[in-house]
């Protein structure tokens, strides 16, 4: 399916991504694609939702991310509202998410237009809440010091419907990861913590995560969380210095919602969505995250090789006792026809193999 209109979301603070921007509308001009930057962060303008900057400009069917993981996201929260697909060119050093050199930049819009890029369709989150999180007036200053411009409050939902204790459902898309932190260093974040409607435990923490696959290996892996696979859905609670014996991890199914209640007695707590402030919220409030049906597609060149990445990513070496053992051979790479009872497995293509 050709590109009728592509989105660009830039990392201005890398000259990679700006001499790489030329080049996609470079690419845009020569194949008569209106092109238009978005998420723009500007201390002169305020920032806007993710369903106003698709519709502001001109709701692309492509975005085009220059940069790490953290400028993916931000194309990812536009990309997800109207079902556009996001192509993530690789500028960062640490991340997952993006893939595609600077260099194979053509290449791949080439292939995006011919219909010929694999799209990889990833779990996100969304949430309903007692009362919409704000930012208080006399704290934004303060919240926001070294952000640059925040991004609004969650909005609530058009399609949404009340109903005695459901709450308000929100316009949110989280493709990594709901955190809810506290906010003054002297007063723990204090929360209930339920899953599919039941306490499981009341935490007092410096943070709780909640996190897709995808956002594993993001804040919930920096706090001894697990790495998921990012094909499979699941719902991740991580707590962030928990101050009670049971500090773990809990992987609950796709359709087991995850809800923070926040005790009379805690502090209050700040609600990031993708590394976003997004609001605050008090003692008594709650929040519920689930799997949200909306999903994000990303482009790919090639099959994603996760593992390899993750190899790569952390810089995972081998135990010294096999370093004379030499490289280690290919395993289920073959280069004939897959057995019958490997045939519905995820394995990679024959042109993988080092």
């Amino acid at each position: 399916m050709p590109v009728h209109r592509v989105g660009l979301v830039v990392h201005q603070g890398r000259s990679a991504a700006r001499d790489a921007a030329g080049a996609v509308r470079a690419w845009c001009e020569a194949h008569d694609v209106p092109c238009t930057e978005i998420d723009v962060w500007s201390q002169d303008r305020r920032r806007r939702s993710g369903r106003e900057e698709a519709h502001a400009a001109g709701d692309p069917d492509l975005v085009v991310t220059l940069g790490g993981d953290g400028t993916f996201l931000r194309g990812a929260r536009i990309a997800v509202k109207t079902g556009a697909s996001v192509l993530g060119v690789d500028l960062g050093k640490v991340g997952f998410l993006t893939e595609v050199p600077a260099c194979d930049i053509t290449t791949a819009l080439d292939a995006v237009h011919a219909g010929h890029a694999p799209v990889e369709e990833r779990m996100t989150l969304t949430m309903r809440a007692s009362r919409p999180p704000e930012v208080p007036a006399e704290m934004e200053a303060f919240l926001c010091y070294g952000r640059g411009p925040a991004l609004p409050p969650p909005q609530v939902r058009p399609e949404h419907t009340a109903g005695d204790g459901w709450g308000v459902a929100l316009d949110v898309n989280a493709l990594n990861d709901v955190v809810v932190e506290k906010l003054a260093r002297d007063r723990q974040l204090s929360a209930g913590v339920y899953i599919s409607g039941r306490l499981l435990a009341a935490y007092s923490a410096d943070a709780l995560v909640v996190a897709t696959p995808t956002g594993s290996t993001a804040y919930s892996f920096a706090a001894g969380g697990p790495v998921l696979s990012p094909h499979m859905d699941a719902v991740v609670f991580t707590p962030i210095a928990a101050h009670m014996t049971f500090n773990r991890t809990v992987v609950a199914a796709p359709d087991e919602p995850i809800a923070l209640r926040i005790l009379p007695h805690s502090g209050r707590a700040a609600v990031s969505i993708d590394g976003q402030l997004r609001g605050v919220i008090d003692p008594g409030d709650w929040i519920g995250v689930y799997r949200a049906p909306q999903r994000v597609r990303l482009i790919r060149l090639h099959p994603t090789d996760f593992y390899g990445r993750l190899r790569d990513r952390f810089r995972l070496t081998d135990a010294p006792a096999t370093a004379t053992d030499g490289e280690f051979a290919p395993f289920f790479r073959p280069d004939s026809a897959v057995p019958p009872d490997l045939a519905d497995l995820r394995l990679p293509p024959p042109t993988a193999a080092r």
